[in-house]
């Protein structure tokens, strides 16, 4: 008989303790054995529901697309013509700020901004609604148009022919408006084409950021209301764009905040935001025109001597109060104009004094040729081509650096296989098994309920091999993209690209014969060709779009290919430079296009068209603005310097062989060994915190070549960015749009400036 639970024998609670053990052993044992298979179980059951949950994600954004690019708004012909309407504003303040300081910009938020306060305004009489997909057109068709003065030439290259050439370099190039207007064409097309394919990589698989198309995306679906329905919430706007546009996730809270209130409180909320955002743009839009009409009967308020006379006079220390180029700071952002401001410091405070004094540039401070402006130029060179380089070439080591171990691992793998075949057969930039470099993108989802034939997508879908997952995630969805007949074919995107650069050859040749031979345009063309890829892999990871560094790498390479004492080596190394710019360009601002359309459902196809046509307008428009700037308007001189132009010419004599300033190439070299390592680190540091301390290489050279004065104001933008984003921690919406009004409004009323000029309304 068993002792008593309760007995205290030794031997009787060894016996029971041993017992006690025994049977837990047996249990755990058996409990472990089930735990296993409830384990187990569970597991099949969280991977056949994350398999569900993706399926559905995924069938959902197939018919958000799906419906969206149907609707008949995508391409209209009202849409396009307000696009055109408003990209020929955007065309004039282009050329108007690109003369000056060589900066241009898309202006797609404000399109899109001022478009849909145009069909709201009409809206009682037109027949059908203005929708989120034909803002995306207006926006696409005006950038298009607007952007054209920098993509074909205008405000660097044509002026550096125009007027730089010496007559030794068969120079000036005096070209009428018909030729201007047949160059502009022949380039203004194939950089479209080169972002069809482009698309599919990085916006569908790889889903890059694109910050500024995302941005503009959030920006359409809060004036139209239908932010939910983009799947645009503020984790996926913060994810995506980065810290330019991290704050409009709270200007999502008037879209999407109040969603527990009626429809019609709704409505007015909505009502009242979007008429906000209007009289803000009209407010600076107003200010800026103001000031903008009186700097022309009265000139001296653009050189306001804020550090003294001395400094104005001797070292052109002055400040230009322009509400524009403020409004470009706010833009550009306070890491950006605090860059260019130690430029202008750098150069305007330090070296140009220096080469002064030393005797390297005896001439006028503020002349091109022999004084201290033009001797600064050269170093801010060094540093744009050292910044370029290491830039772009960081786009081409890093996926190696990347991918390596894996690379060398499958290689070793066969060669202990000894297969020798397969070792042979290896492609490195195969992708078996892809997976998109981002998981960031929003979901562009209808919030519905599952059709039956939702439902039988879905069970499809989980009935085909999915192999282990372990954790499903929304970057796990396999890429969706609109309906095959609203994509661009690859036959139209082949034949446009193959008969695109026919065009741009015919074209070359008409308007400058013999001086280009056939050979160095092919050049240029595949060359922008496979720099543009790498401009728009750093535009989607980025934001930036480095047109200028692409430009100046096929400056160098021209000078290997063209020889020295070709007598047109100079006027062949800008066009080469100024085809591979624009293609750069085009399919950059394309792509940025397509991501805010790709977010909204908008048909890539009628995007596609309405680029094309705001191409070939735009093409037109900017030759005929930039012969009325060189009619009515000393050019280089006065307001318009052109310092582009001069940048573009000192590089091609650079790189062509010609000589530089004493001693202007032990500091270009200097300071181009200092901003390769700069930029080495930057590039290679990307997200730190600290990284914003290391200057830019890019922004420091914009601040020497140019002027204190614009840099001043550009920096005053910048501190106003950081006091309102980070020091109040404010929305970023409402400076964006101040912004936009400030720059728009100086640049359409200089139209009115550029009429006066013209009839020679004299100064006071």
């Amino acid at each position: 008989m068993a002792p008593d639970r309760g007995s205290t024998s030794r031997h009787g609670r060894e016996e029971y303790h041993y017992q006690y053990r025994a049977t837990s052993t047996k249990d755990r044992d058996h409990h472990d054995s089930l735990s296993e298979d409830d384990a187990a179980s569970d597991a099949a059951a969280d991977q056949v529901s994350g398999r569900r949950q993706v399926a559905r994600r995924r069938s959902q954004a197939r018919r958000f697309l799906a419906q969206r690019a149907d609707e008949g708004q995508n391409f209209t012909v009202r849409g396009v013509l307000v696009g055109l309407a408003i990209g020929v504003l955007i065309c004039f303040s282009n050329m108007y700020f690109g003369l000056q300081t060589g900066w241009v910009s898309g202006m797609a938020m404000p399109a899109a901004l001022i478009g849909f306060a145009f069909f709201k305004t009409v809206a009682r009489h037109i027949d059908y609604p203005f929708t989120p997909v034909e803002n995306v057109l207006v926006q696409t068709v005006a950038g298009a148009v607007g952007t054209m003065p920098l993509g074909c030439g205008f405000v660097g290259v044509m002026p550096a022919l125009n007027y730089m050439l010496k007559p030794e370099e068969n120079g000036p190039l005096v070209l009428g408006t018909g030729k201007l207007i047949i160059w502009s064409l022949g380039i203004c097309f194939f950089g479209v084409f080169i972002a069809v394919p482009l698309r599919r990589e990085v916006i569908i698989r790889e889903r890059l950021k694109f910050p500024s198309g995302t941005a503009t995306a959030l920006m359409i679906g809060v004036l139209h209301g239908d932010t939910d329905n983009a799947g645009l919430t503020a984790k996926d706007t913060e994810e995506i764009a980065g810290p330019r546009s991290s704050g409009t996730s709270t200007l999502l809270s008037s879209a999407t905040g109040d969603a527990d209130q009626d429809g019609e409180g709704h409505e007015l909320d909505h009502t009242d935001d979007w008429k906000a955002k209007i009289r803000l743009l009209v407010l600076a839009f107003s200010i800026s025109a103001a000031y903008t009409l009186v700097s022309y009967f009265i000139p001296q308020v653009h050189h306001i001597p804020l550090l003294g006379f001395p400094l104005a006079h001797n070292w052109l220390w002055t400040l230009n109060p322009s509400p524009a180029y403020v409004g470009q700071g706010i833009i550009m952002g306070p890491a950006t104009t605090l860059h260019m401001l130690l430029g202008a410091v750098v150069g305007w405070g330090v070296l140009s004094p220096l080469a002064k004094n030393k005797g390297w540039a005896p001439g006028p401070v503020n002349d091109w040729g022999t004084g201290s402006k033009g001797w600064i130029v050269w170093v801010s060179l060094a540093i744009m081509l050292a910044d370029s380089i290491v830039s772009l070439g960081w786009l081409i080591v890093r996926p190696l650096l990347l991918h390596a171990p894996r690379y060398l691992e499958e290689l070793t793998e066969r060669s202990r296989r000894r297969d020798l075949w397969a070792m042979l057969r290896f492609n490195p930039f195969k992708r078996s098994d892809y997976v998109p470099l981002e998981s960031s993108e929003p979901s562009t989802i209808l919030e519905a309920r599952d059709s039956p034939d939702v439902q039988h997508e879905m069970t499809r879908d989980i009935s085909e091999p999915q192999g282990d997952v372990q954790d499903i995630h929304d970057k796990d969805m396999p890429p969706v993209d609109a309906p095959p007949e609203h994509l661009v074919g690859n036959r139209v995107a082949i034949f446009g690209f193959l008969l695109s650069i026919v065009v741009c050859i015919g074209a070359v040749h008409i308007v400058f014969g013999s001086l280009v031979p056939i050979y160095a345009t092919i050049t240029a063309v595949i060359l922008a060709l496979l720099l543009s890829v790498m401009g728009v892999r750093a535009l989607g990871e980025t934001d930036l779009n480095p047109v200028s560094g692409i430009s100046k790498l096929t400056q160098l390479f021209f000078a290997l290919i063209i020889p020295v004492s070709n007598k047109n080596s100079v006027i062949i190394n800008l066009l080469a430079g100024a085809i591979s710019e624009s293609g750069a360009l085009q399919a950059g601002d394309m792509m940025q296009d397509l991501k805010t359309g790709h977010l909204l459902g908008a048909a890539p196809k009628a995007q596609f068209y309405g680029q094309l046509i705001g191409s070939f307008v735009g093409a037109i428009v900017s030759a005929a603005i930039y012969q009325l700037y060189t009619s009515v308007y000393e050019i280089p001189g006065g307001m318009f310097q052109v310092p582009t132009g001069y940048v573009w010419i000192f590089t091609a004599r650079l790189v062509t062989g010609q000589g530089l300033p004493h001693m202007a190439w032990q500091w270009a070299l200097g300071a181009g060994v200092v901003f390769a390592i700069a930029t080495g680190v930057r590039a290679s540091n990307q997200g730190k915190v600290w990284r914003a301390w290391i200057p830019g290489g890019i922004a420091v050279a914009v601040g020497m070549y140019n002027v204190p004065s614009f840099t001043l104001a550009r920096a005053t933008g910048g501190l106003l960015n950081w006091y309102w984003r980070s020091y109040r921690r404010q929305e970023e919406a409402p400076i964006i749009i101040l912004a936009s009004g400030l720059i728009l409004g100086e640049g359409v009323m200089s139209i009115v400036n550029l009429l006066l000029a013209s009839l020679n309304v004299p100064h006071l």
